[in-house]
């Protein structure tokens, strides 16, 4: 059965996206059994943390600690597992349509071409992933400071 190249790498990328679907389910599975930083549970703290991490100022153990945590999770080959399975999705949807515009005959309208919105976005999503990722260098780097005794000594 010969469905063409369209048919071909709509099947292709059918198969891709089980596979990636399995990755980032393991992935998510091993972060959901992990017991995470405390200050994952602060709202914004992800963000302060790596702009101080960007910006190379005195952090303490806590912000380092969890900063060496959200660096080797973007590090973890499977974290990128998430962005290939939408770029995938899209991927799909665009080589689906052509496909059926082949086999049916036709011109492709702009509706073909909509997976190219997720496959725009994976790609985001990978670019910020290895930005956090190349501060692991920086993390070598980084001053920690004294913990504020006032810190110590408040009640919970």
């Amino acid at each position: 059965m010969n469905l063409g190249p369209w048919g071909d790498l709509t099947i292709f990328a059918g198969v891709m996206e089980f596979v990636f679907a399995a990755c980032v389910f393991t992935y998510i599975g091993r972060l959901e059994r992990r017991t995470s930083h405390p200050m994952g549970e602060v709202v914004g703290a992800h963000k302060a943390v790596l702009a101080k991490l960007r910006k190379r100022e005195p952090m303490s153990q806590d912000e380092v600690d969890y900063a060496t945590e959200l660096v080797s999770d973007a590090r973890s080959p499977l974290a990128y597992a998430m962005p290939a399975a939408l770029f995938t999705m899209g991927f799909f949807y665009v080589v689906g349509c052509l496909y059926m515009l082949h086999r049916d005959g036709g011109n492709p309208s702009f509706r073909t071409f909509i997976g190219g919105i997720p496959m725009l976005t994976s790609m985001n999503m990978a670019a910020q992933l290895r930005r956090v990722a190349r501060l692991g260098g920086r993390l070598r780097d980084v001053v920690v400071t004294a913990p504020d005794s006032r810190e110590a000594l408040s009640t919970a």
